[in-house]
């Protein structure tokens, strides 16, 4: 690819254009410009509303670019290393989707830790793809799950050596990174592709320093929040291809994405990728320094364990990315979304999650030492007024599954309302998920069993925010009708 000049952001010109042309819209949104929601303009502003605009010929159409969003997603593509970038506005969930939808047909399978976004189960439930789970080894002082073994990734390709391809979720949600490089290299070596969950690796195309990121090590798809750490607007994303044809690709993603791409999404993508090719290093290694910062602070507090490279074990745990400030909260007593409620309701600090033992507190492209500071000050005062003994304390993230049907045929399978309690041994129907991070605790197919029951008891007498249930009190859950 010629290098092509990342000072440009043709989308931003091009709706800067029509801006200029004064032109009388007979077409949608509604709203004309805002002069028709007057209460919405004032709320998000003129600016904002005149360029809430429809796919017309100066500005493309995201479906079938071949103008200003093709040269902005080549500048993309350009500046993350790949051979194409698709820009995504249905979020990184529809990416994770059209990744998976790309390389597996119906009955085709696909391996993959089970530690995966509710996303990727989704797109297996939708297309009829066979899952075989590699389960990620636990740090069972953190009670986390970690990356993906490469001698796990290899036993599940030599016991399924017609499987498609090979998912990872590269970093995890707490800054996990598996042996990327050797399980691309693996997988390949064996003609499946290799498929990066990247929603939380943005910053890894443009940091020093940082774990490697899915296209340098020659993975063939990647999907990048770049609405996370890439600082775009909420459900931006990008799509990223190494060598698939990129026609079949775009089919693909037009089969669930929207046909009305919103131009505040589009154009956020491209003013954003173009100030990570120009600034991110030195943004990245700012967000580095000061997330060390905190981690040292917060571990001077006692109780409280900030965790960061010296995890690292060469294997399931290959890498950290450091810009993630996760928190083990339990020596203090108190399980993460106690600590995270506390932090929200009694300090006004927002921080990402809080799950059984942990809490993460996400930094990137817009945080400053000043709000760190407030932070490590608040969990100190936590800890004071709060702390207890640690006795009774659930610390297990991660449960192995008992798999028994396909996501797809469990999901559609007959089901009947079920009280949690009678549910034991039997299929569930449905998904049941702490969110965040939205990782199933149970997935359709699989059996509820005894540890299971009693993780989301206790999940829910803790305060987590259970989700994918049709019942929302979580009381009862879908199981397949025997």
């Amino acid at each position: 690819m010629t290098h092509l000049s990342q000072e440009r952001a043709p989308v931003l010109e091009a709706l800067n254009r029509y801006k200029s042309m004064r032109v009388v819209p007979f077409d949608v949104p509604g709203h004309k410009r805002g002069k028709g929601n007057r209460e919405l303009t004032e709320f998000l502003g003129e600016k904002c509303l005149t360029v809430d605009v429809n796919s017309m010929k100066p500005l493309d159409n995201l479906c079938h670019p071949v103008s200003v969003i093709k040269e902005a997603e080549e500048l993309a593509a350009d500046a993350f290393g790949a051979k194409h970038a698709f820009f995504m506005v249905n979020g990184t969930t529809s990416a994770v989707q059209s990744m998976v939808m790309s390389a597996c047909k119906r009955g085709e399978k696909i391996i993959m830790p089970r530690n995966v976004h509710r996303s990727a189960i989704n797109a297996l439930i939708l297309s009829g793809a066979i899952p075989v789970y590699v389960n990620p080894g636990v740090n069972k002082e953190l009670g986390i799950s970690l990356g993906m073994s490469v001698a796990d990734v290899e036993q599940a390709i030599l016991e399924n050596p017609d499987a498609k391809a090979v998912l990872v979720n590269n970093p995890t949600y707490y800054g996990i990174c598996s042996n990327l490089k050797a399980i691309t290299d693996l997988a390949h070596k064996h003609n499946m592709l290799v498929l990066v969950d990247e929603a939380h690796g943005t910053h890894f195309y443009f940091g020093e320093g940082l774990p490697p990121s899915a296209m340098s090590v020659g993975a063939d798809m990647a999907a990048v929040s770049m609405h996370k750490s890439g600082g775009s607007l909420t459900q931006s994303s990008l799509l990223l291809v190494n060598g698939l044809s990129e026609g079949y690709v775009r089919q693909i993603i037009n089969l669930t994405q929207t046909t009305s791409g919103s131009y505040l999404l589009i154009s956020s993508l491209d003013i954003s990728r173009r100030n990570l090719a120009l600034r991110g290093r030195d943004i990245f290694d700012k967000v580095s320094k000061m997330a060390d910062y905190a981690r040292d602070e917060i571990n001077q507090i006692g109780g409280y364990y900030a965790y960061s490279r010296e995890l690292i074990n060469g294997d399931s745990i290959f890498d950290f990315d450091r810009t993630k400030l996760s928190v083990l909260t339990l020596d203090v007593g108190l399980a993460g979304i106690e600590v995270y409620d506390i932090l929200r309701d009694d300090y006004d600090i927002q921080i990402e999650f809080g799950d059984i033992g942990n809490i993460l507190a996400y930094l990137s492209i817009g945080d400053r030492i000043l709000d760190l500071e407030r932070l490590v000050s608040a969990l100190s005062e936590i800890k004071r007024r709060y702390a207890k003994d640690r006795t009774g304390m659930l610390s297990q993230e991660y449960i192995r599954p008992q798999v028994v049907l396909g996501p797809q045929e469990a999901f559609y399978a007959e089901c009947e309302s079920t009280p949690l309690e009678q549910s034991l041994g039997r299929i569930c129907g449905e998904f049941v998920m702490c969110y965040p991070p939205g990782i199933p605790i149970l997935a359709p197919g699989e059996k509820v069993t005894a540890e299971v029951l009693e993780y989301i008891q206790y999940a829910k007498e803790k305060g987590c925010f259970m989700t994918g249930t049709q019942d929302s009190q979580v009381n009862r859950i879908q199981t397949v009708k025997e």
